[in-house]
């Protein structure tokens, strides 16, 4: 009854500033503060499942477009309820609620300090973080999911229908919003994110790089709550989703029903609702499958666009971000994706499809979304041709049986001559060969003119040999090295002591210990940049060693017996390369995004376009949903081919994603081709003409019909009241 009511009610005038409705301030706000909050949560989202969570590359991409899938499939689940039952304001409110409380829930699971009982810095009930940031992710996935479809619907309700140009120009200024907040929080997040926080131990802040995202999201909720009495607030009327289910399951339930030969044939098969839908509901329905139909292919082309925040943000970490004056975090790569929309989508209106026209091409919609769909292609294929210039300069790690050894000369004299296996080579002093070596069997090493011995190494190691001693008589000592490229683009640094006295090295914060003579300090992890090293001694004595570090890079630090403190002791520190930094440029990265945000802006923009030029006036929604729901098949996609090809090479699974949506993009076109264009106007206005006939030629046959089951109602009692007669008649004369 209150919703009935409701809907009597005239619609409020609300207060307006140049012709704009003030409440829809509070909503583009609010779109702001949530776009800021989801985009920027998701852009570090797989590092935190790589780094902090310690999943590998594959299981990271997989629960990362698991994410992604479910929050473009409960905007169909927040349609609905907001149609039908809550409305779209309690809608929003309700599901930003539980927004919020994901994003706070995920925020908190970032917290290593909760579980670090020995304060390494590392969780020790890893299965707590896991648990507390999936129900997160849940949460999330069902508030971002469920208020999509009523945010921007909501602000086109505050506008009266003289209101058609300020409506568009809301929607603008909507998707503005969007992409603003899309844009500061992909160059902001990753910035907090390498931040280093932590009570006990400071590590990398996922916790700040997420808590400010939950915070902007309780902003949206504040914001969006305050316009809350200039709201024009309609009551729910029904979800056009639903009723076209209904009539498309009672179209194939009757067709079902009807299957035996007896039955004539319809011309189409929704045809079979007239027993229960009137026309123009079934020819709308019609034109909007007709649309789903052509979306059919169309998830794969989603499966490659989602996967600049899974697999191209992974491949950034392994190349080199020092863009001179600024270094990029490889999370940040995904800021050139708003760049360049708000860049070429102005182009591609005002100069390229303006210039097409000219040339009297007819690049329809749907030849621009195989157009689309062919660029984000080629940009597989290019990400392709960047990883394997990666794979190229990336280091041979040792596997199955094989293992790899370098060799330091710590004596001070001439050269060392070094026989290893079939290996021969000179060793400078404090100075090592420059390649390792691998051994898949034991090998004989001979130092200099000393008795030969046997070295046997570890399955799939990493093995540093330092030489102590003199020419005449050596001895050797054996280390582990790392046998993975240093995570996060950050540099593994260790020192080998050779001098004479304990040595404590320091950078920053992080502290190498106290080194013995002739051993070989921890590995620290030091991001790029500049790092000075502080070496002091047991008397206090203290030099500073600066080195210029990259990315991903592995160095030992060499301080010989001839080391001494003093003004110039830095240039006694010798260096040595284990593993050597990225090489390969992010900036390498930026064909592939603007391949792959052209074809966003061909494919997306002029699909929606599409969509809803083919789409009955009531049933927009239907297709949003449908267009929402390609995007979450698409994510499943990644995981199906991810998971079943199984391919080793990185590059090969580009290529592989590309194959198929050149495969998917020729079915298209063909498609594309026998698609016959409709105009929904025309149709529904034939319809509205029929449709009074329609109306009295149904009113006739079904009074036709009432007066035939009336006289047969009254034939039939006639033979009932007759055949009683007789039956009592005949007892009678038996009697």
């Amino acid at each position: 009854m209150a919703d009935k009511e409701e809907l009597k009610k005239p619609r409020k005038k609300s207060a307006s500033v140049c012709g704009f409705p003030i409440s829809i301030f509070f909503i583009v706000v609010n779109e702001f503060c949530e776009r800021f909050s989801y985009y920027g949560m998701r852009a570090v989202l797989v590092l935190y499942f790589k780094y902090f969570l310690g999943w590998d590359d594959d299981l990271s991409t997989t629960i990362y477009h698991t994410f992604v899938a479910l929050c473009y499939l409960t905007p169909i689940l927040g349609a609905i309820v907001a149609d039908s039952w809550l409305g779209k304001f309690k809608t929003i409110v309700y599901l930003s609620i539980v927004y919020a409380l994901g994003q706070v829930v995920l925020a908190v699971s970032a917290i290593h300090d909760i579980t670090d009982t020995n304060k390494d810095g590392n969780p020790d009930n890893m299965t707590f973080h896991v648990a507390l940031s999936m129900v997160g992710l849940l949460l999330i996935a069902l508030g971002t999911g469920g208020i999509k479809p009523c945010v921007a619907a909501f602000g086109g309700d505050q506008f009266e229908d003289h209101q058609e140009k300020q409506r568009g120009t809301f929607f603008s200024i909507f998707y503005l919003s969007i992409n603003a907040g899309s844009l500061l929080s992909t160059v902001i997040t990753p910035i907090l994110r390498a931040q280093e926080c932590g009570i006990h131990t400071q590590r990398e802040c996922y916790p700040l790089a997420f808590g400010v995202p939950a915070a902007l999201m309780v902003v949206a909720l504040i914001v969006f709550i305050i316009g809350s009495g200039m709201y024009n607030k309609t009551a729910p009327q029904g979800n056009i989703m639903v009723k076209v289910c209904k009539c498309v399951g009672f179209a194939v339930k009757n067709r079902f029903r009807h299957r035996s030969s007896q039955y004539p044939k319809r011309e189409h098969w929704m045809d079979w609702a007239d027993e229960k839908y009137d026309k123009l509901l079934i020819a709308q329905v019609k034109m909007v499958l007709k649309v789903l139909f052509l979306y059919i292919p169309l998830p794969m082309f989603w499966a490659l666009f989602d996967q600049q925040g899974s697999r191209w943000t992974l491949q950034a970490t392994t190349m080199n971000g020092d863009f001179g004056l600024l270094t990029i975090q490889p999370d940040q790569m995904q800021t050139v994706n708003p760049i360049l929309i708000l860049v070429l989508v102005p182009i591609m209106d005002s100069m390229v499809y303006p210039l097409i026209a000219k040339c009297n091409l007819n690049f329809s919609p749907l030849k621009r979304m195989t157009v689309g769909m062919f660029l984000a292609a080629m940009a597989f294929v290019s990400a392709g041709l960047v990883q394997l210039q990666i794979d190229e300069t990336l280091p041979k790690f040792p596997t199955g049986n094989d293992g790899q050894v370098k060799f330091i000369n710590m004596i001070n004299g001439g050269p060392l001559n070094v026989v290893a296996g079939v290996n021969e080579f000179t060793l400078q002093p404090f100075d090592a060969n420059q390649d390792y070596l691998t051994f898949a069997e034991p090998f004989n090493l001979k130092i200099g003119s000393g008795p030969g011995e046997t070295v046997d190494l570890l399955d799939a190691s990493r093995n540093t040999i330092v030489i102590n001693g003199n020419s005449a008589v050596s001895s050797i000592s054996m280390f582990q090295d790392i046998t993975a490229k240093p995570e996060k683009g950050s540099n593994s640094i260790r020192f080998l002591n050779g001098f004479n006295s304990v040595l404590n090295v320091s950078v920053g914060s992080q502290s190498f210990g106290d080194i013995i003579t002739n051993n070989m300090s921890k590995y620290v992890d030091i991001p790029q940049g500049e790092a000075k090293f502080h070496i002091m001694d047991t008397t206090g004595n203290e030099c500073v060693y600066t080195l210029m570090l990259g990315f991903g890079s592995s160095f030992t630090l060499i301080i010989p017996s001839t080391f001494a403190f003093g003004e110039n002791c830095a240039n006694n520190v010798r260096t040595v390369v284990d593993i050597q930094p990225n090489s390969v440029h992010m900036a390498l990265q930026i064909p592939q995004y603007f391949l792959i945000t052209a074809g966003e802006v061909v494919f997306s923009v002029t699909g929606l376009e599409f969509s809803y030029s083919q789409a009955p006036s009531n049933m927009k929604s239907v297709l949003q949903a449908g267009w929402l729901l390609t995007v979450a098949v698409g994510n499943i996609v990644v995981l199906i081919v991810a998971e079943a090809a199984t391919l080793e090479d990185q590059w090969a699974e580009y290529i592989l994603f590309a194959s198929l949506l050149v495969f998917v993009c020729i079915v298209f076109a063909i498609m594309a081709y026998f698609y016959t264009y409709t105009d929904p106007v025309k149709i529904e206005a034939q319809f509205a003409i029929i449709e009074p006939e329609e109306k009295e030629k149904n009113r006739r046959e079904s009074l036709e019909m009432a007066r035939r089951d009336s006289v047969k109602h009254r034939n039939a009692d006639r033979r009932g009241s007759r055949s009683s007669f007789q039956e009592q008649k005949g007892r009678e004369t038996k009697m």
